[in-house]
């Protein structure tokens, strides 16, 4: 397995503590693709309109003594390569790229417009997951809820059965189970189905009696050994359906989720200041 050694992403982990002068620099080498101009401190300081002394102080803040030492690593990086020789490695890395691939395949474009809308049009949305998947309800809710969906995730059942009492058709309900087989959660999407709401399902497992309580049904990636957690999270294929459907609700008046994501960013900072 070769993978390219590249600066950009220790650009990047820096990149938050740069001045704007330095973020101007590092924004050139990050989406810079042509090694072949010449990168003397003062064509680069010419080209950027910022000093030369500019330059070595943003490669010192990279750590390198100054900017002959930072341009030689980064033209290396653009030949270099490196292989990843323990099997270990290879398996974990190997794992990711295909649950990956796996949710490639799987992603339907037509049900995400949906999950988007149903997201939209309810009044309430609610969140069921338990154990890892409760931990996903969770992030689900703190993502959402920053773009000014009415959400709450809930991960203990004594919590699920009390709040069937607040489910009715202005309710969406979207349950969590790698497994298909949370029994739990299974029942709390019955339940839900039955005082008219509309329900999701987050699975792996494609078992088309699902579709007796559950309006749409998510299928996400899974490998043999997913579910017990080893090496790799069950978490990380829910997730990545998570941002995608994210993408399609962020979407829609784009401008106001942003407004009100900016707000909540501007709340937690001035109750870091107290």
């Amino acid at each position: 397995m070769r993978k390219e050694v590249n600066m950009i992403p220790l650009l990047e982990s820096v990149y938050p503590h740069f001045t704007p002068v330095e973020r101007e620099v590092a924004d050139f080498f990050i989406h810079n693709r042509d090694y072949s101009i010449d990168f003397s401190s003062k064509n680069i300081a010419k080209q950027l309109h910022v000093s030369e002394p500019s330059l070595t102080r943003f490669a010192q803040k990279c750590g390198y003594s100054g900017y002959r030492q930072f341009i030689f690593d980064y033209k290396e990086s653009s030949k270099q390569k490196t292989r990843i020789s323990r099997e270990l490695t290879q398996r974990v890395l190997n794992d990711y790229e295909e649950l990956l691939q796996k949710t490639y395949q799987l992603v339907n474009e037509e049900l995400l417009f949906r999950v988007a809308d149903l997201l939209i049009r309810s009044k309430r949305v609610y969140i069921y997951g338990q154990g890892s998947s409760g931990l996903v309800a969770q992030e689900m809710k703190l993502r959402f809820m920053r773009l000014g969906l009415i959400c709450e995730a809930i991960t203990d059942d004594h919590m699920m059965r009390m709040n069937h009492a607040l489910i009715d058709e202005s309710t969406l309900l979207i349950g969590i189970s790698v497994s298909g087989q949370t029994e739990t959660i299974l029942k709390s999407l019955k339940l839900a189905k039955m005082n008219h709401a509309h329900t999701i399902l987050l699975t792996a497992n494609n078992d088309k009696s699902f579709k007796e309580y559950c309006d749409e049904i998510i299928l996400v990636a899974i490998k043999s050994t997913l579910s017990q957690g080893k090496i790799i999270s069950p978490q990380f294929p829910l997730l990545i359906m998570i941002d995608i459907f994210y993408a399609y609700f962020l979407e829609d008046n784009r401008t106001e989720k942003e407004r009100i994501f900016s707000s909540t960013l501007a709340a937690l900072d001035l109750k870091n200041e107290h």
